[in-house]
């Protein structure tokens, strides 16, 4: 038996290098990152609080007492254990009803959504094609696949069609966007024909979407008048235009059973916060309410930016390129003394740096104007 040996203290220990020279290469090109607390006096043209719901007091208010009629208001446990709690319950029914699917299932975040569909779906003999510009939680999920991924031109139906064609084996997933979060273009309708013709499972991440297309405001589907059916899954958020936090899947009540059954984020995450989905779920019915005075507000801001700028919106998203880094920096920083907050979209988020404006409904027409007339002003 081995004596215990004590170390000797002179000895030298190795010290970890850490990630100094990395964090210095990341300031060098412009790209470092960290977060702040911005002042609550900056008119906010940054967020993708599209309605304006996340500062509603009255709608928090609501939740609460939806709350106050059951027992517990925390999730406890996994969706599969004791977790799933009547709000879920409802926030699913009510969602998947109004978008015409059969079944809903709600999830921790977007990021966890995209994970769970891309990781579960995508069998060994399947074949998933990705939009080049879809989110990062998307192309992260496709590096659990291997070669089972091709990745098509960004919105190219005759791209995508000529990958399909060229498919052999099990099934054909298709993963697009309903609006691309950093260009604000909207997903082209051939390519739910391309998808159909191939008989191909088409995943639409509606995260920037759903609050902001559509007669009521239900999103790309209800935009380009197409009805889901078997072989669509809707995802979407409650964040962004549903003034909340987490997200949902909405699709087929076998794929929405599968996903129970075999995604790994679901599965083994902690159920999705009861009040964020409460707060959520008021928000849904207010817009179900009121979603034709919300599309009219809505397209009155994109109308303003046409006025004063000359650009035609299809979504809620304004990307404005610049010629670096250090400009963009500089832009936001001059824009929020003068009380003003956008976005200054650098790489690896977007090929290249962009301001991100967002004519949101919290934020007043009059205000947009001005935010518009002194960025023209800077060329």
């Amino acid at each position: 038996m081995r004596a215990f040996r004590e170390e000797d203290p002179t000895a030298k220990i190795p010290a970890f290098p850490g990630y100094a020279k990395e964090l210095e290469a990341l300031r060098r090109a412009g790209r470092f990152r960290k977060r702040r607390l911005y002042p609550e006096t900056l008119i906010d043209f940054a967020s993708n609080d599209y309605l304006g719901l996340a500062q509603k007091r009255e709608q928090l208010h609501q939740a609460v007492g939806l709350l106050d009629e059951y027992e517990s208001h925390g999730p406890k446990a996994s969706m599969l254990v004791n977790g799933t709690h009547p709000i879920h319950r409802q926030m699913e029914e009510e969602l998947a009803a109004a978008n015409g699917f059969e079944a809903g299932l709600m999830v921790g975040s977007g990021f966890l959504a995209n994970l769970s569909l891309m990781e579960a779906l995508v069998r060994k003999r399947d074949r998933l094609f990705i939009d080049e510009e879809y989110h990062a939680s998307g192309m992260m999920a496709t590096g659990l696949l291997g070669e089972r991924v091709e990745i098509f031109r960004h919105n190219d139906p005759e791209d995508l069609r000529r990958r399909l064609r060229r498919a052999t084996g099990g099934r054909k997933i298709v993963a697009v966007e309903g609006v691309y979060s950093m260009g604000g273009d909207l997903l082209e309708r051939e390519i739910f024909r391309v998808a159909e013709e191939a008989g191909a499972l088409l995943i639409v991440d509606e995260a920037h979407s759903a609050g902001v297309l559509g007669e009521t405001l239900l999103g790309i589907f209800e935009h380009y008048g197409i009805h889901p059916g078997p072989a669509h899954v809707k995802m979407g958020t409650l964040g962004k235009a549903y003034g909340s936090y987490g997200a949902y899947i909405l699709a087929s009540k076998e794929i929405v059973s599968y996903l129970e059954n075999r995604a790994k984020p679901i599965i083994y995450s902690t159920a999705p916060s009861v009040v964020d989905t409460a707060l959520a779920l008021v928000n849904f019915r207010l817009l179900r309410k009121r979603a034709v005075r919300y599309r009219r507000r809505l397209e009155a801001r994109r109308k303003i930016v046409t006025e004063e700028l000359g650009l035609e919106m299809g979504s809620q998203i304004l990307p404005l390129p610049v010629k670096s880094n250090r400009q963009a920096l500089e832009l936001q920083g001059d824009l929020m003394v003068e009380g003003f907050l956008v976005g200054a979209i650098r790489q690896p988020t977007v090929e290249q740096p962009i301001l991100r404006i967002i004519p949101r409904l919290g934020s007043s027409k009059k205000a947009l104007r001005r935010l518009l007339r002194r960025i023209k002003e800077s060329g």
